[in-house]
């Protein structure tokens, strides 16, 4: 007899064994597959929204810095260290648009003699000029100070240039100082701009233009000028040029030779400046801090630009806007 039985298919396993059962013999295995599908798609989820909520504070902590820098830079406070030489710096052309806009080197000159701690005041210039407007401002504003704050005197030192403009500026301060290299003068005023109709006939364009007023397409650069648009353009700029000559006169006094070719629109150096009674001496900045004011500690007080103002001139340059306007914009007036 063997020992070898064969087991009955009716008896039940035997207890402890183990049966393996297919996934579609599990009970209920659809509501766990879906249920695994569900918890995956919620983890998924709030990863995503935890990598959203990670990139929205590195954004906000980027806006934070760049407003930071931004007041930084623009509202900067200028700290004294007693008694001083102030300065503030006229660079480039002056125009509205620019660093040399008559608002912020105001600005930086009523600073400067407002400190109880400045002994006198530089203006350091280096300018071929612009709007007559902005220079006219600045002038004005320079008189002014220096009757309100008689005790505080005000010296232009010039770098490279000091002309048109730039020269219609200083020509209010108590002494110019200059580089026997400087280039000083260009006591004038132009009108400057563009004509195409030349090359509008022999490119077969025709110019139309419809105005409500006869002299309203005034020196349009694409329509031809007449006698009349430049008598009148003459006498404007004879108006600015005399108002010029008026301001130089009254800031520079008898210090002037009686020279002709002074209001001519010419340009001299520095030496030949000295000489014409342009201007008085020859020294930099440190020069006249040190000798002349005696405050060899010089504080800035220049309006610095903002990463703003920066980014959008930048810009702005990019994208060729002042190239545009150069061609389009006729009848500027400009001391330079």
């Amino acid at each position: 007899m063997s020992d070898n039985l064969t087991p009955d298919p009716k008896e039940p396993a035997a207890a402890g064994r183990e049966t393996h059962r297919a996934p579609g013999d599990e009970p209920n295995w659809e509501r766990a597959a879906l249920e695994r599908i569900a918890l995956a798609a919620v983890n998924e989820q709030r990863a995503a929204r935890r990598w959203r909520i990670f990139f929205r504070f590195v954004f906000l902590a980027v806006l934070v810095v760049i407003a930071w820098a931004v007041l930084d830079f623009s509202g900067e406070k200028v700290a004294t260290t007693g008694r001083h030489t102030a300065l503030v710096t006229l660079e480039g052309e002056i125009a509205s648009d620019t660093n040399a806009n008559a608002e912020d080197i105001d600005a930086a000159l009523a600073s400067a003699f407002d400190d109880a701690g400045t002994a006198g005041v530089v203006l350091r210039c280096n300018s071929p000029g612009g709007s007559p407007v902005q220079a006219g401002i600045i002038y004005r504003e320079i008189r002014r100070l220096r009757g309100k704050y008689p005790s505080i005197p005000l010296y232009v030192v010039v770098g490279d240039m000091c002309a048109s403009g730039g020269y219609y500026a200083a020509a209010a301060a108590d002494k110019i100082y200059v580089d026997k290299a400087s280039i000083v003068g260009s006591i004038g005023v132009l009108m400057d701009g563009f004509g195409f109709t030349g090359l509008m006939d022999k490119l077969g364009i025709q110019r139309r233009m419809r105005t409500s007023g006869e002299n309203k397409g005034f020196y349009d650069p694409f329509s031809p000028d007449t006698p009349k648009m430049d008598e009148h353009a003459q006498a404007m700029l004879d108006e600015i040029h005399a108002q010029f000559i008026d301001a130089v006169k009254q800031g520079r006094g008898k210090r002037l030779q009686d020279k002709p070719d002074i209001f001519s629109g010419l340009f001299w150096t520095g030496e030949k400046s000295v000489e014409l009674g342009l201007a008085d001496g020859f020294g930099d900045t440190d020069y006249v801090a040190r000798e002349i004011i005696k405050a060899p500690d010089v504080v800035d007080y220049t309006v610095k630009e903002s990463i703003t103002d920066r980014v959008a001139r930048k810009f702005g340059a990019a994208v060729g806007g002042g190239a545009v306007r150069a061609m389009v914009t006729i009848g500027k007036l400009n001391l330079r």
